[in-house]
């Protein structure tokens, strides 16, 4: 036999041998396209209740990544992150071969929030001229925005605000339902009965806070503030 031929021959007969090996081991590789993926879904779950419209950006994974191939991937939110704005998603596989690779995401919240519609004075209780809705990012704002007008309207400002200032909450009061020195009526009731007195507030309360009032008798009772100057004690 022509002994060139038969060293081709041999040579032809290693490839098959080897290259089945190579594609089962690439076969073998996570693919970094399906992590993205697995990032992408996880987001969009999460985002599901957030108020607005949700745009997803999930970031790119090094195609240089070798990772095991993995059966089913997990995503969870590594101790820090928050699904809002720029953040870090996990992918972690554990089995057969474990691992934990990190993706960076943006989250971004397009909805309505309340801001200032004129400059508004500490102590100025909010009327319906005085806020307007406008959309934006909203994670691109502080915590605590308000999306609501109704969430607004009848709270006292704590701090001066100048326009088109986003209102917060934590910037926000609620009137007293009670006001001290007040007048106002304490209503009794239980089983078959309701009984009204006139008394005097010795506390500011907000409704539904405990409110205590002196009745005329000099009898101090306690109960639960209500708008309008009431006090209601149940037995």
């Amino acid at each position: 036999m022509n002994p060139i031929f038969t060293s081709l021959s041999a040579a032809a007969a290693i490839a098959l041998c080897v290259l089945p090996g190579i594609s089962h081991s690439q076969a073998q590789r996570q693919d970094t396209s399906a992590i993205r993926q697995t990032v992408e879904q996880f987001l969009r779950v999460q985002t599901a209740g957030l108020p607005g419209e949700v745009n997803l950006s999930v970031g790119s994974v090094d195609a240089r990544t070798n990772l095991p191939q993995c059966a089913e991937p997990q995503a969870f939110m590594p101790n820090g992150s928050r699904i809002w704005g720029k953040t870090t998603v996990g992918v972690r596989c554990m089995a057969p071969s474990p691992w934990t690779i990190y993706v960076s995401a943006t989250v971004q919240v397009m909805g309505e929030y309340v801001i200032t519609a004129a400059p508004l004075a500490q102590g100025h209780t909010i009327g319906t001229t005085d806020i307007v809705k406008i959309k934006g990012d909203l994670t691109a704002l502080p915590n605590g925005i308000v999306t609501d007008t109704n969430q607004a309207i009848g709270r006292t400002i704590a701090i001066s605000l100048p326009s088109g200032a986003p209102l917060r909450g934590d910037s926000l009061r609620s009137q007293p339902a009670v006001q001290q020195g007040q007048s106002v009526r304490v209503v009794s009731s239980g089983p078959g009965f309701r009984v009204t007195a006139e008394a005097r507030a010795l506390n500011n309360a907000s409704e539904g806070q405990i409110a205590q009032a002196r009745t005329a008798s000099g009898q101090v009772v306690s109960g639960i503030a209500k708008a309008g100057g009431v006090v209601e004690v149940g037995y």
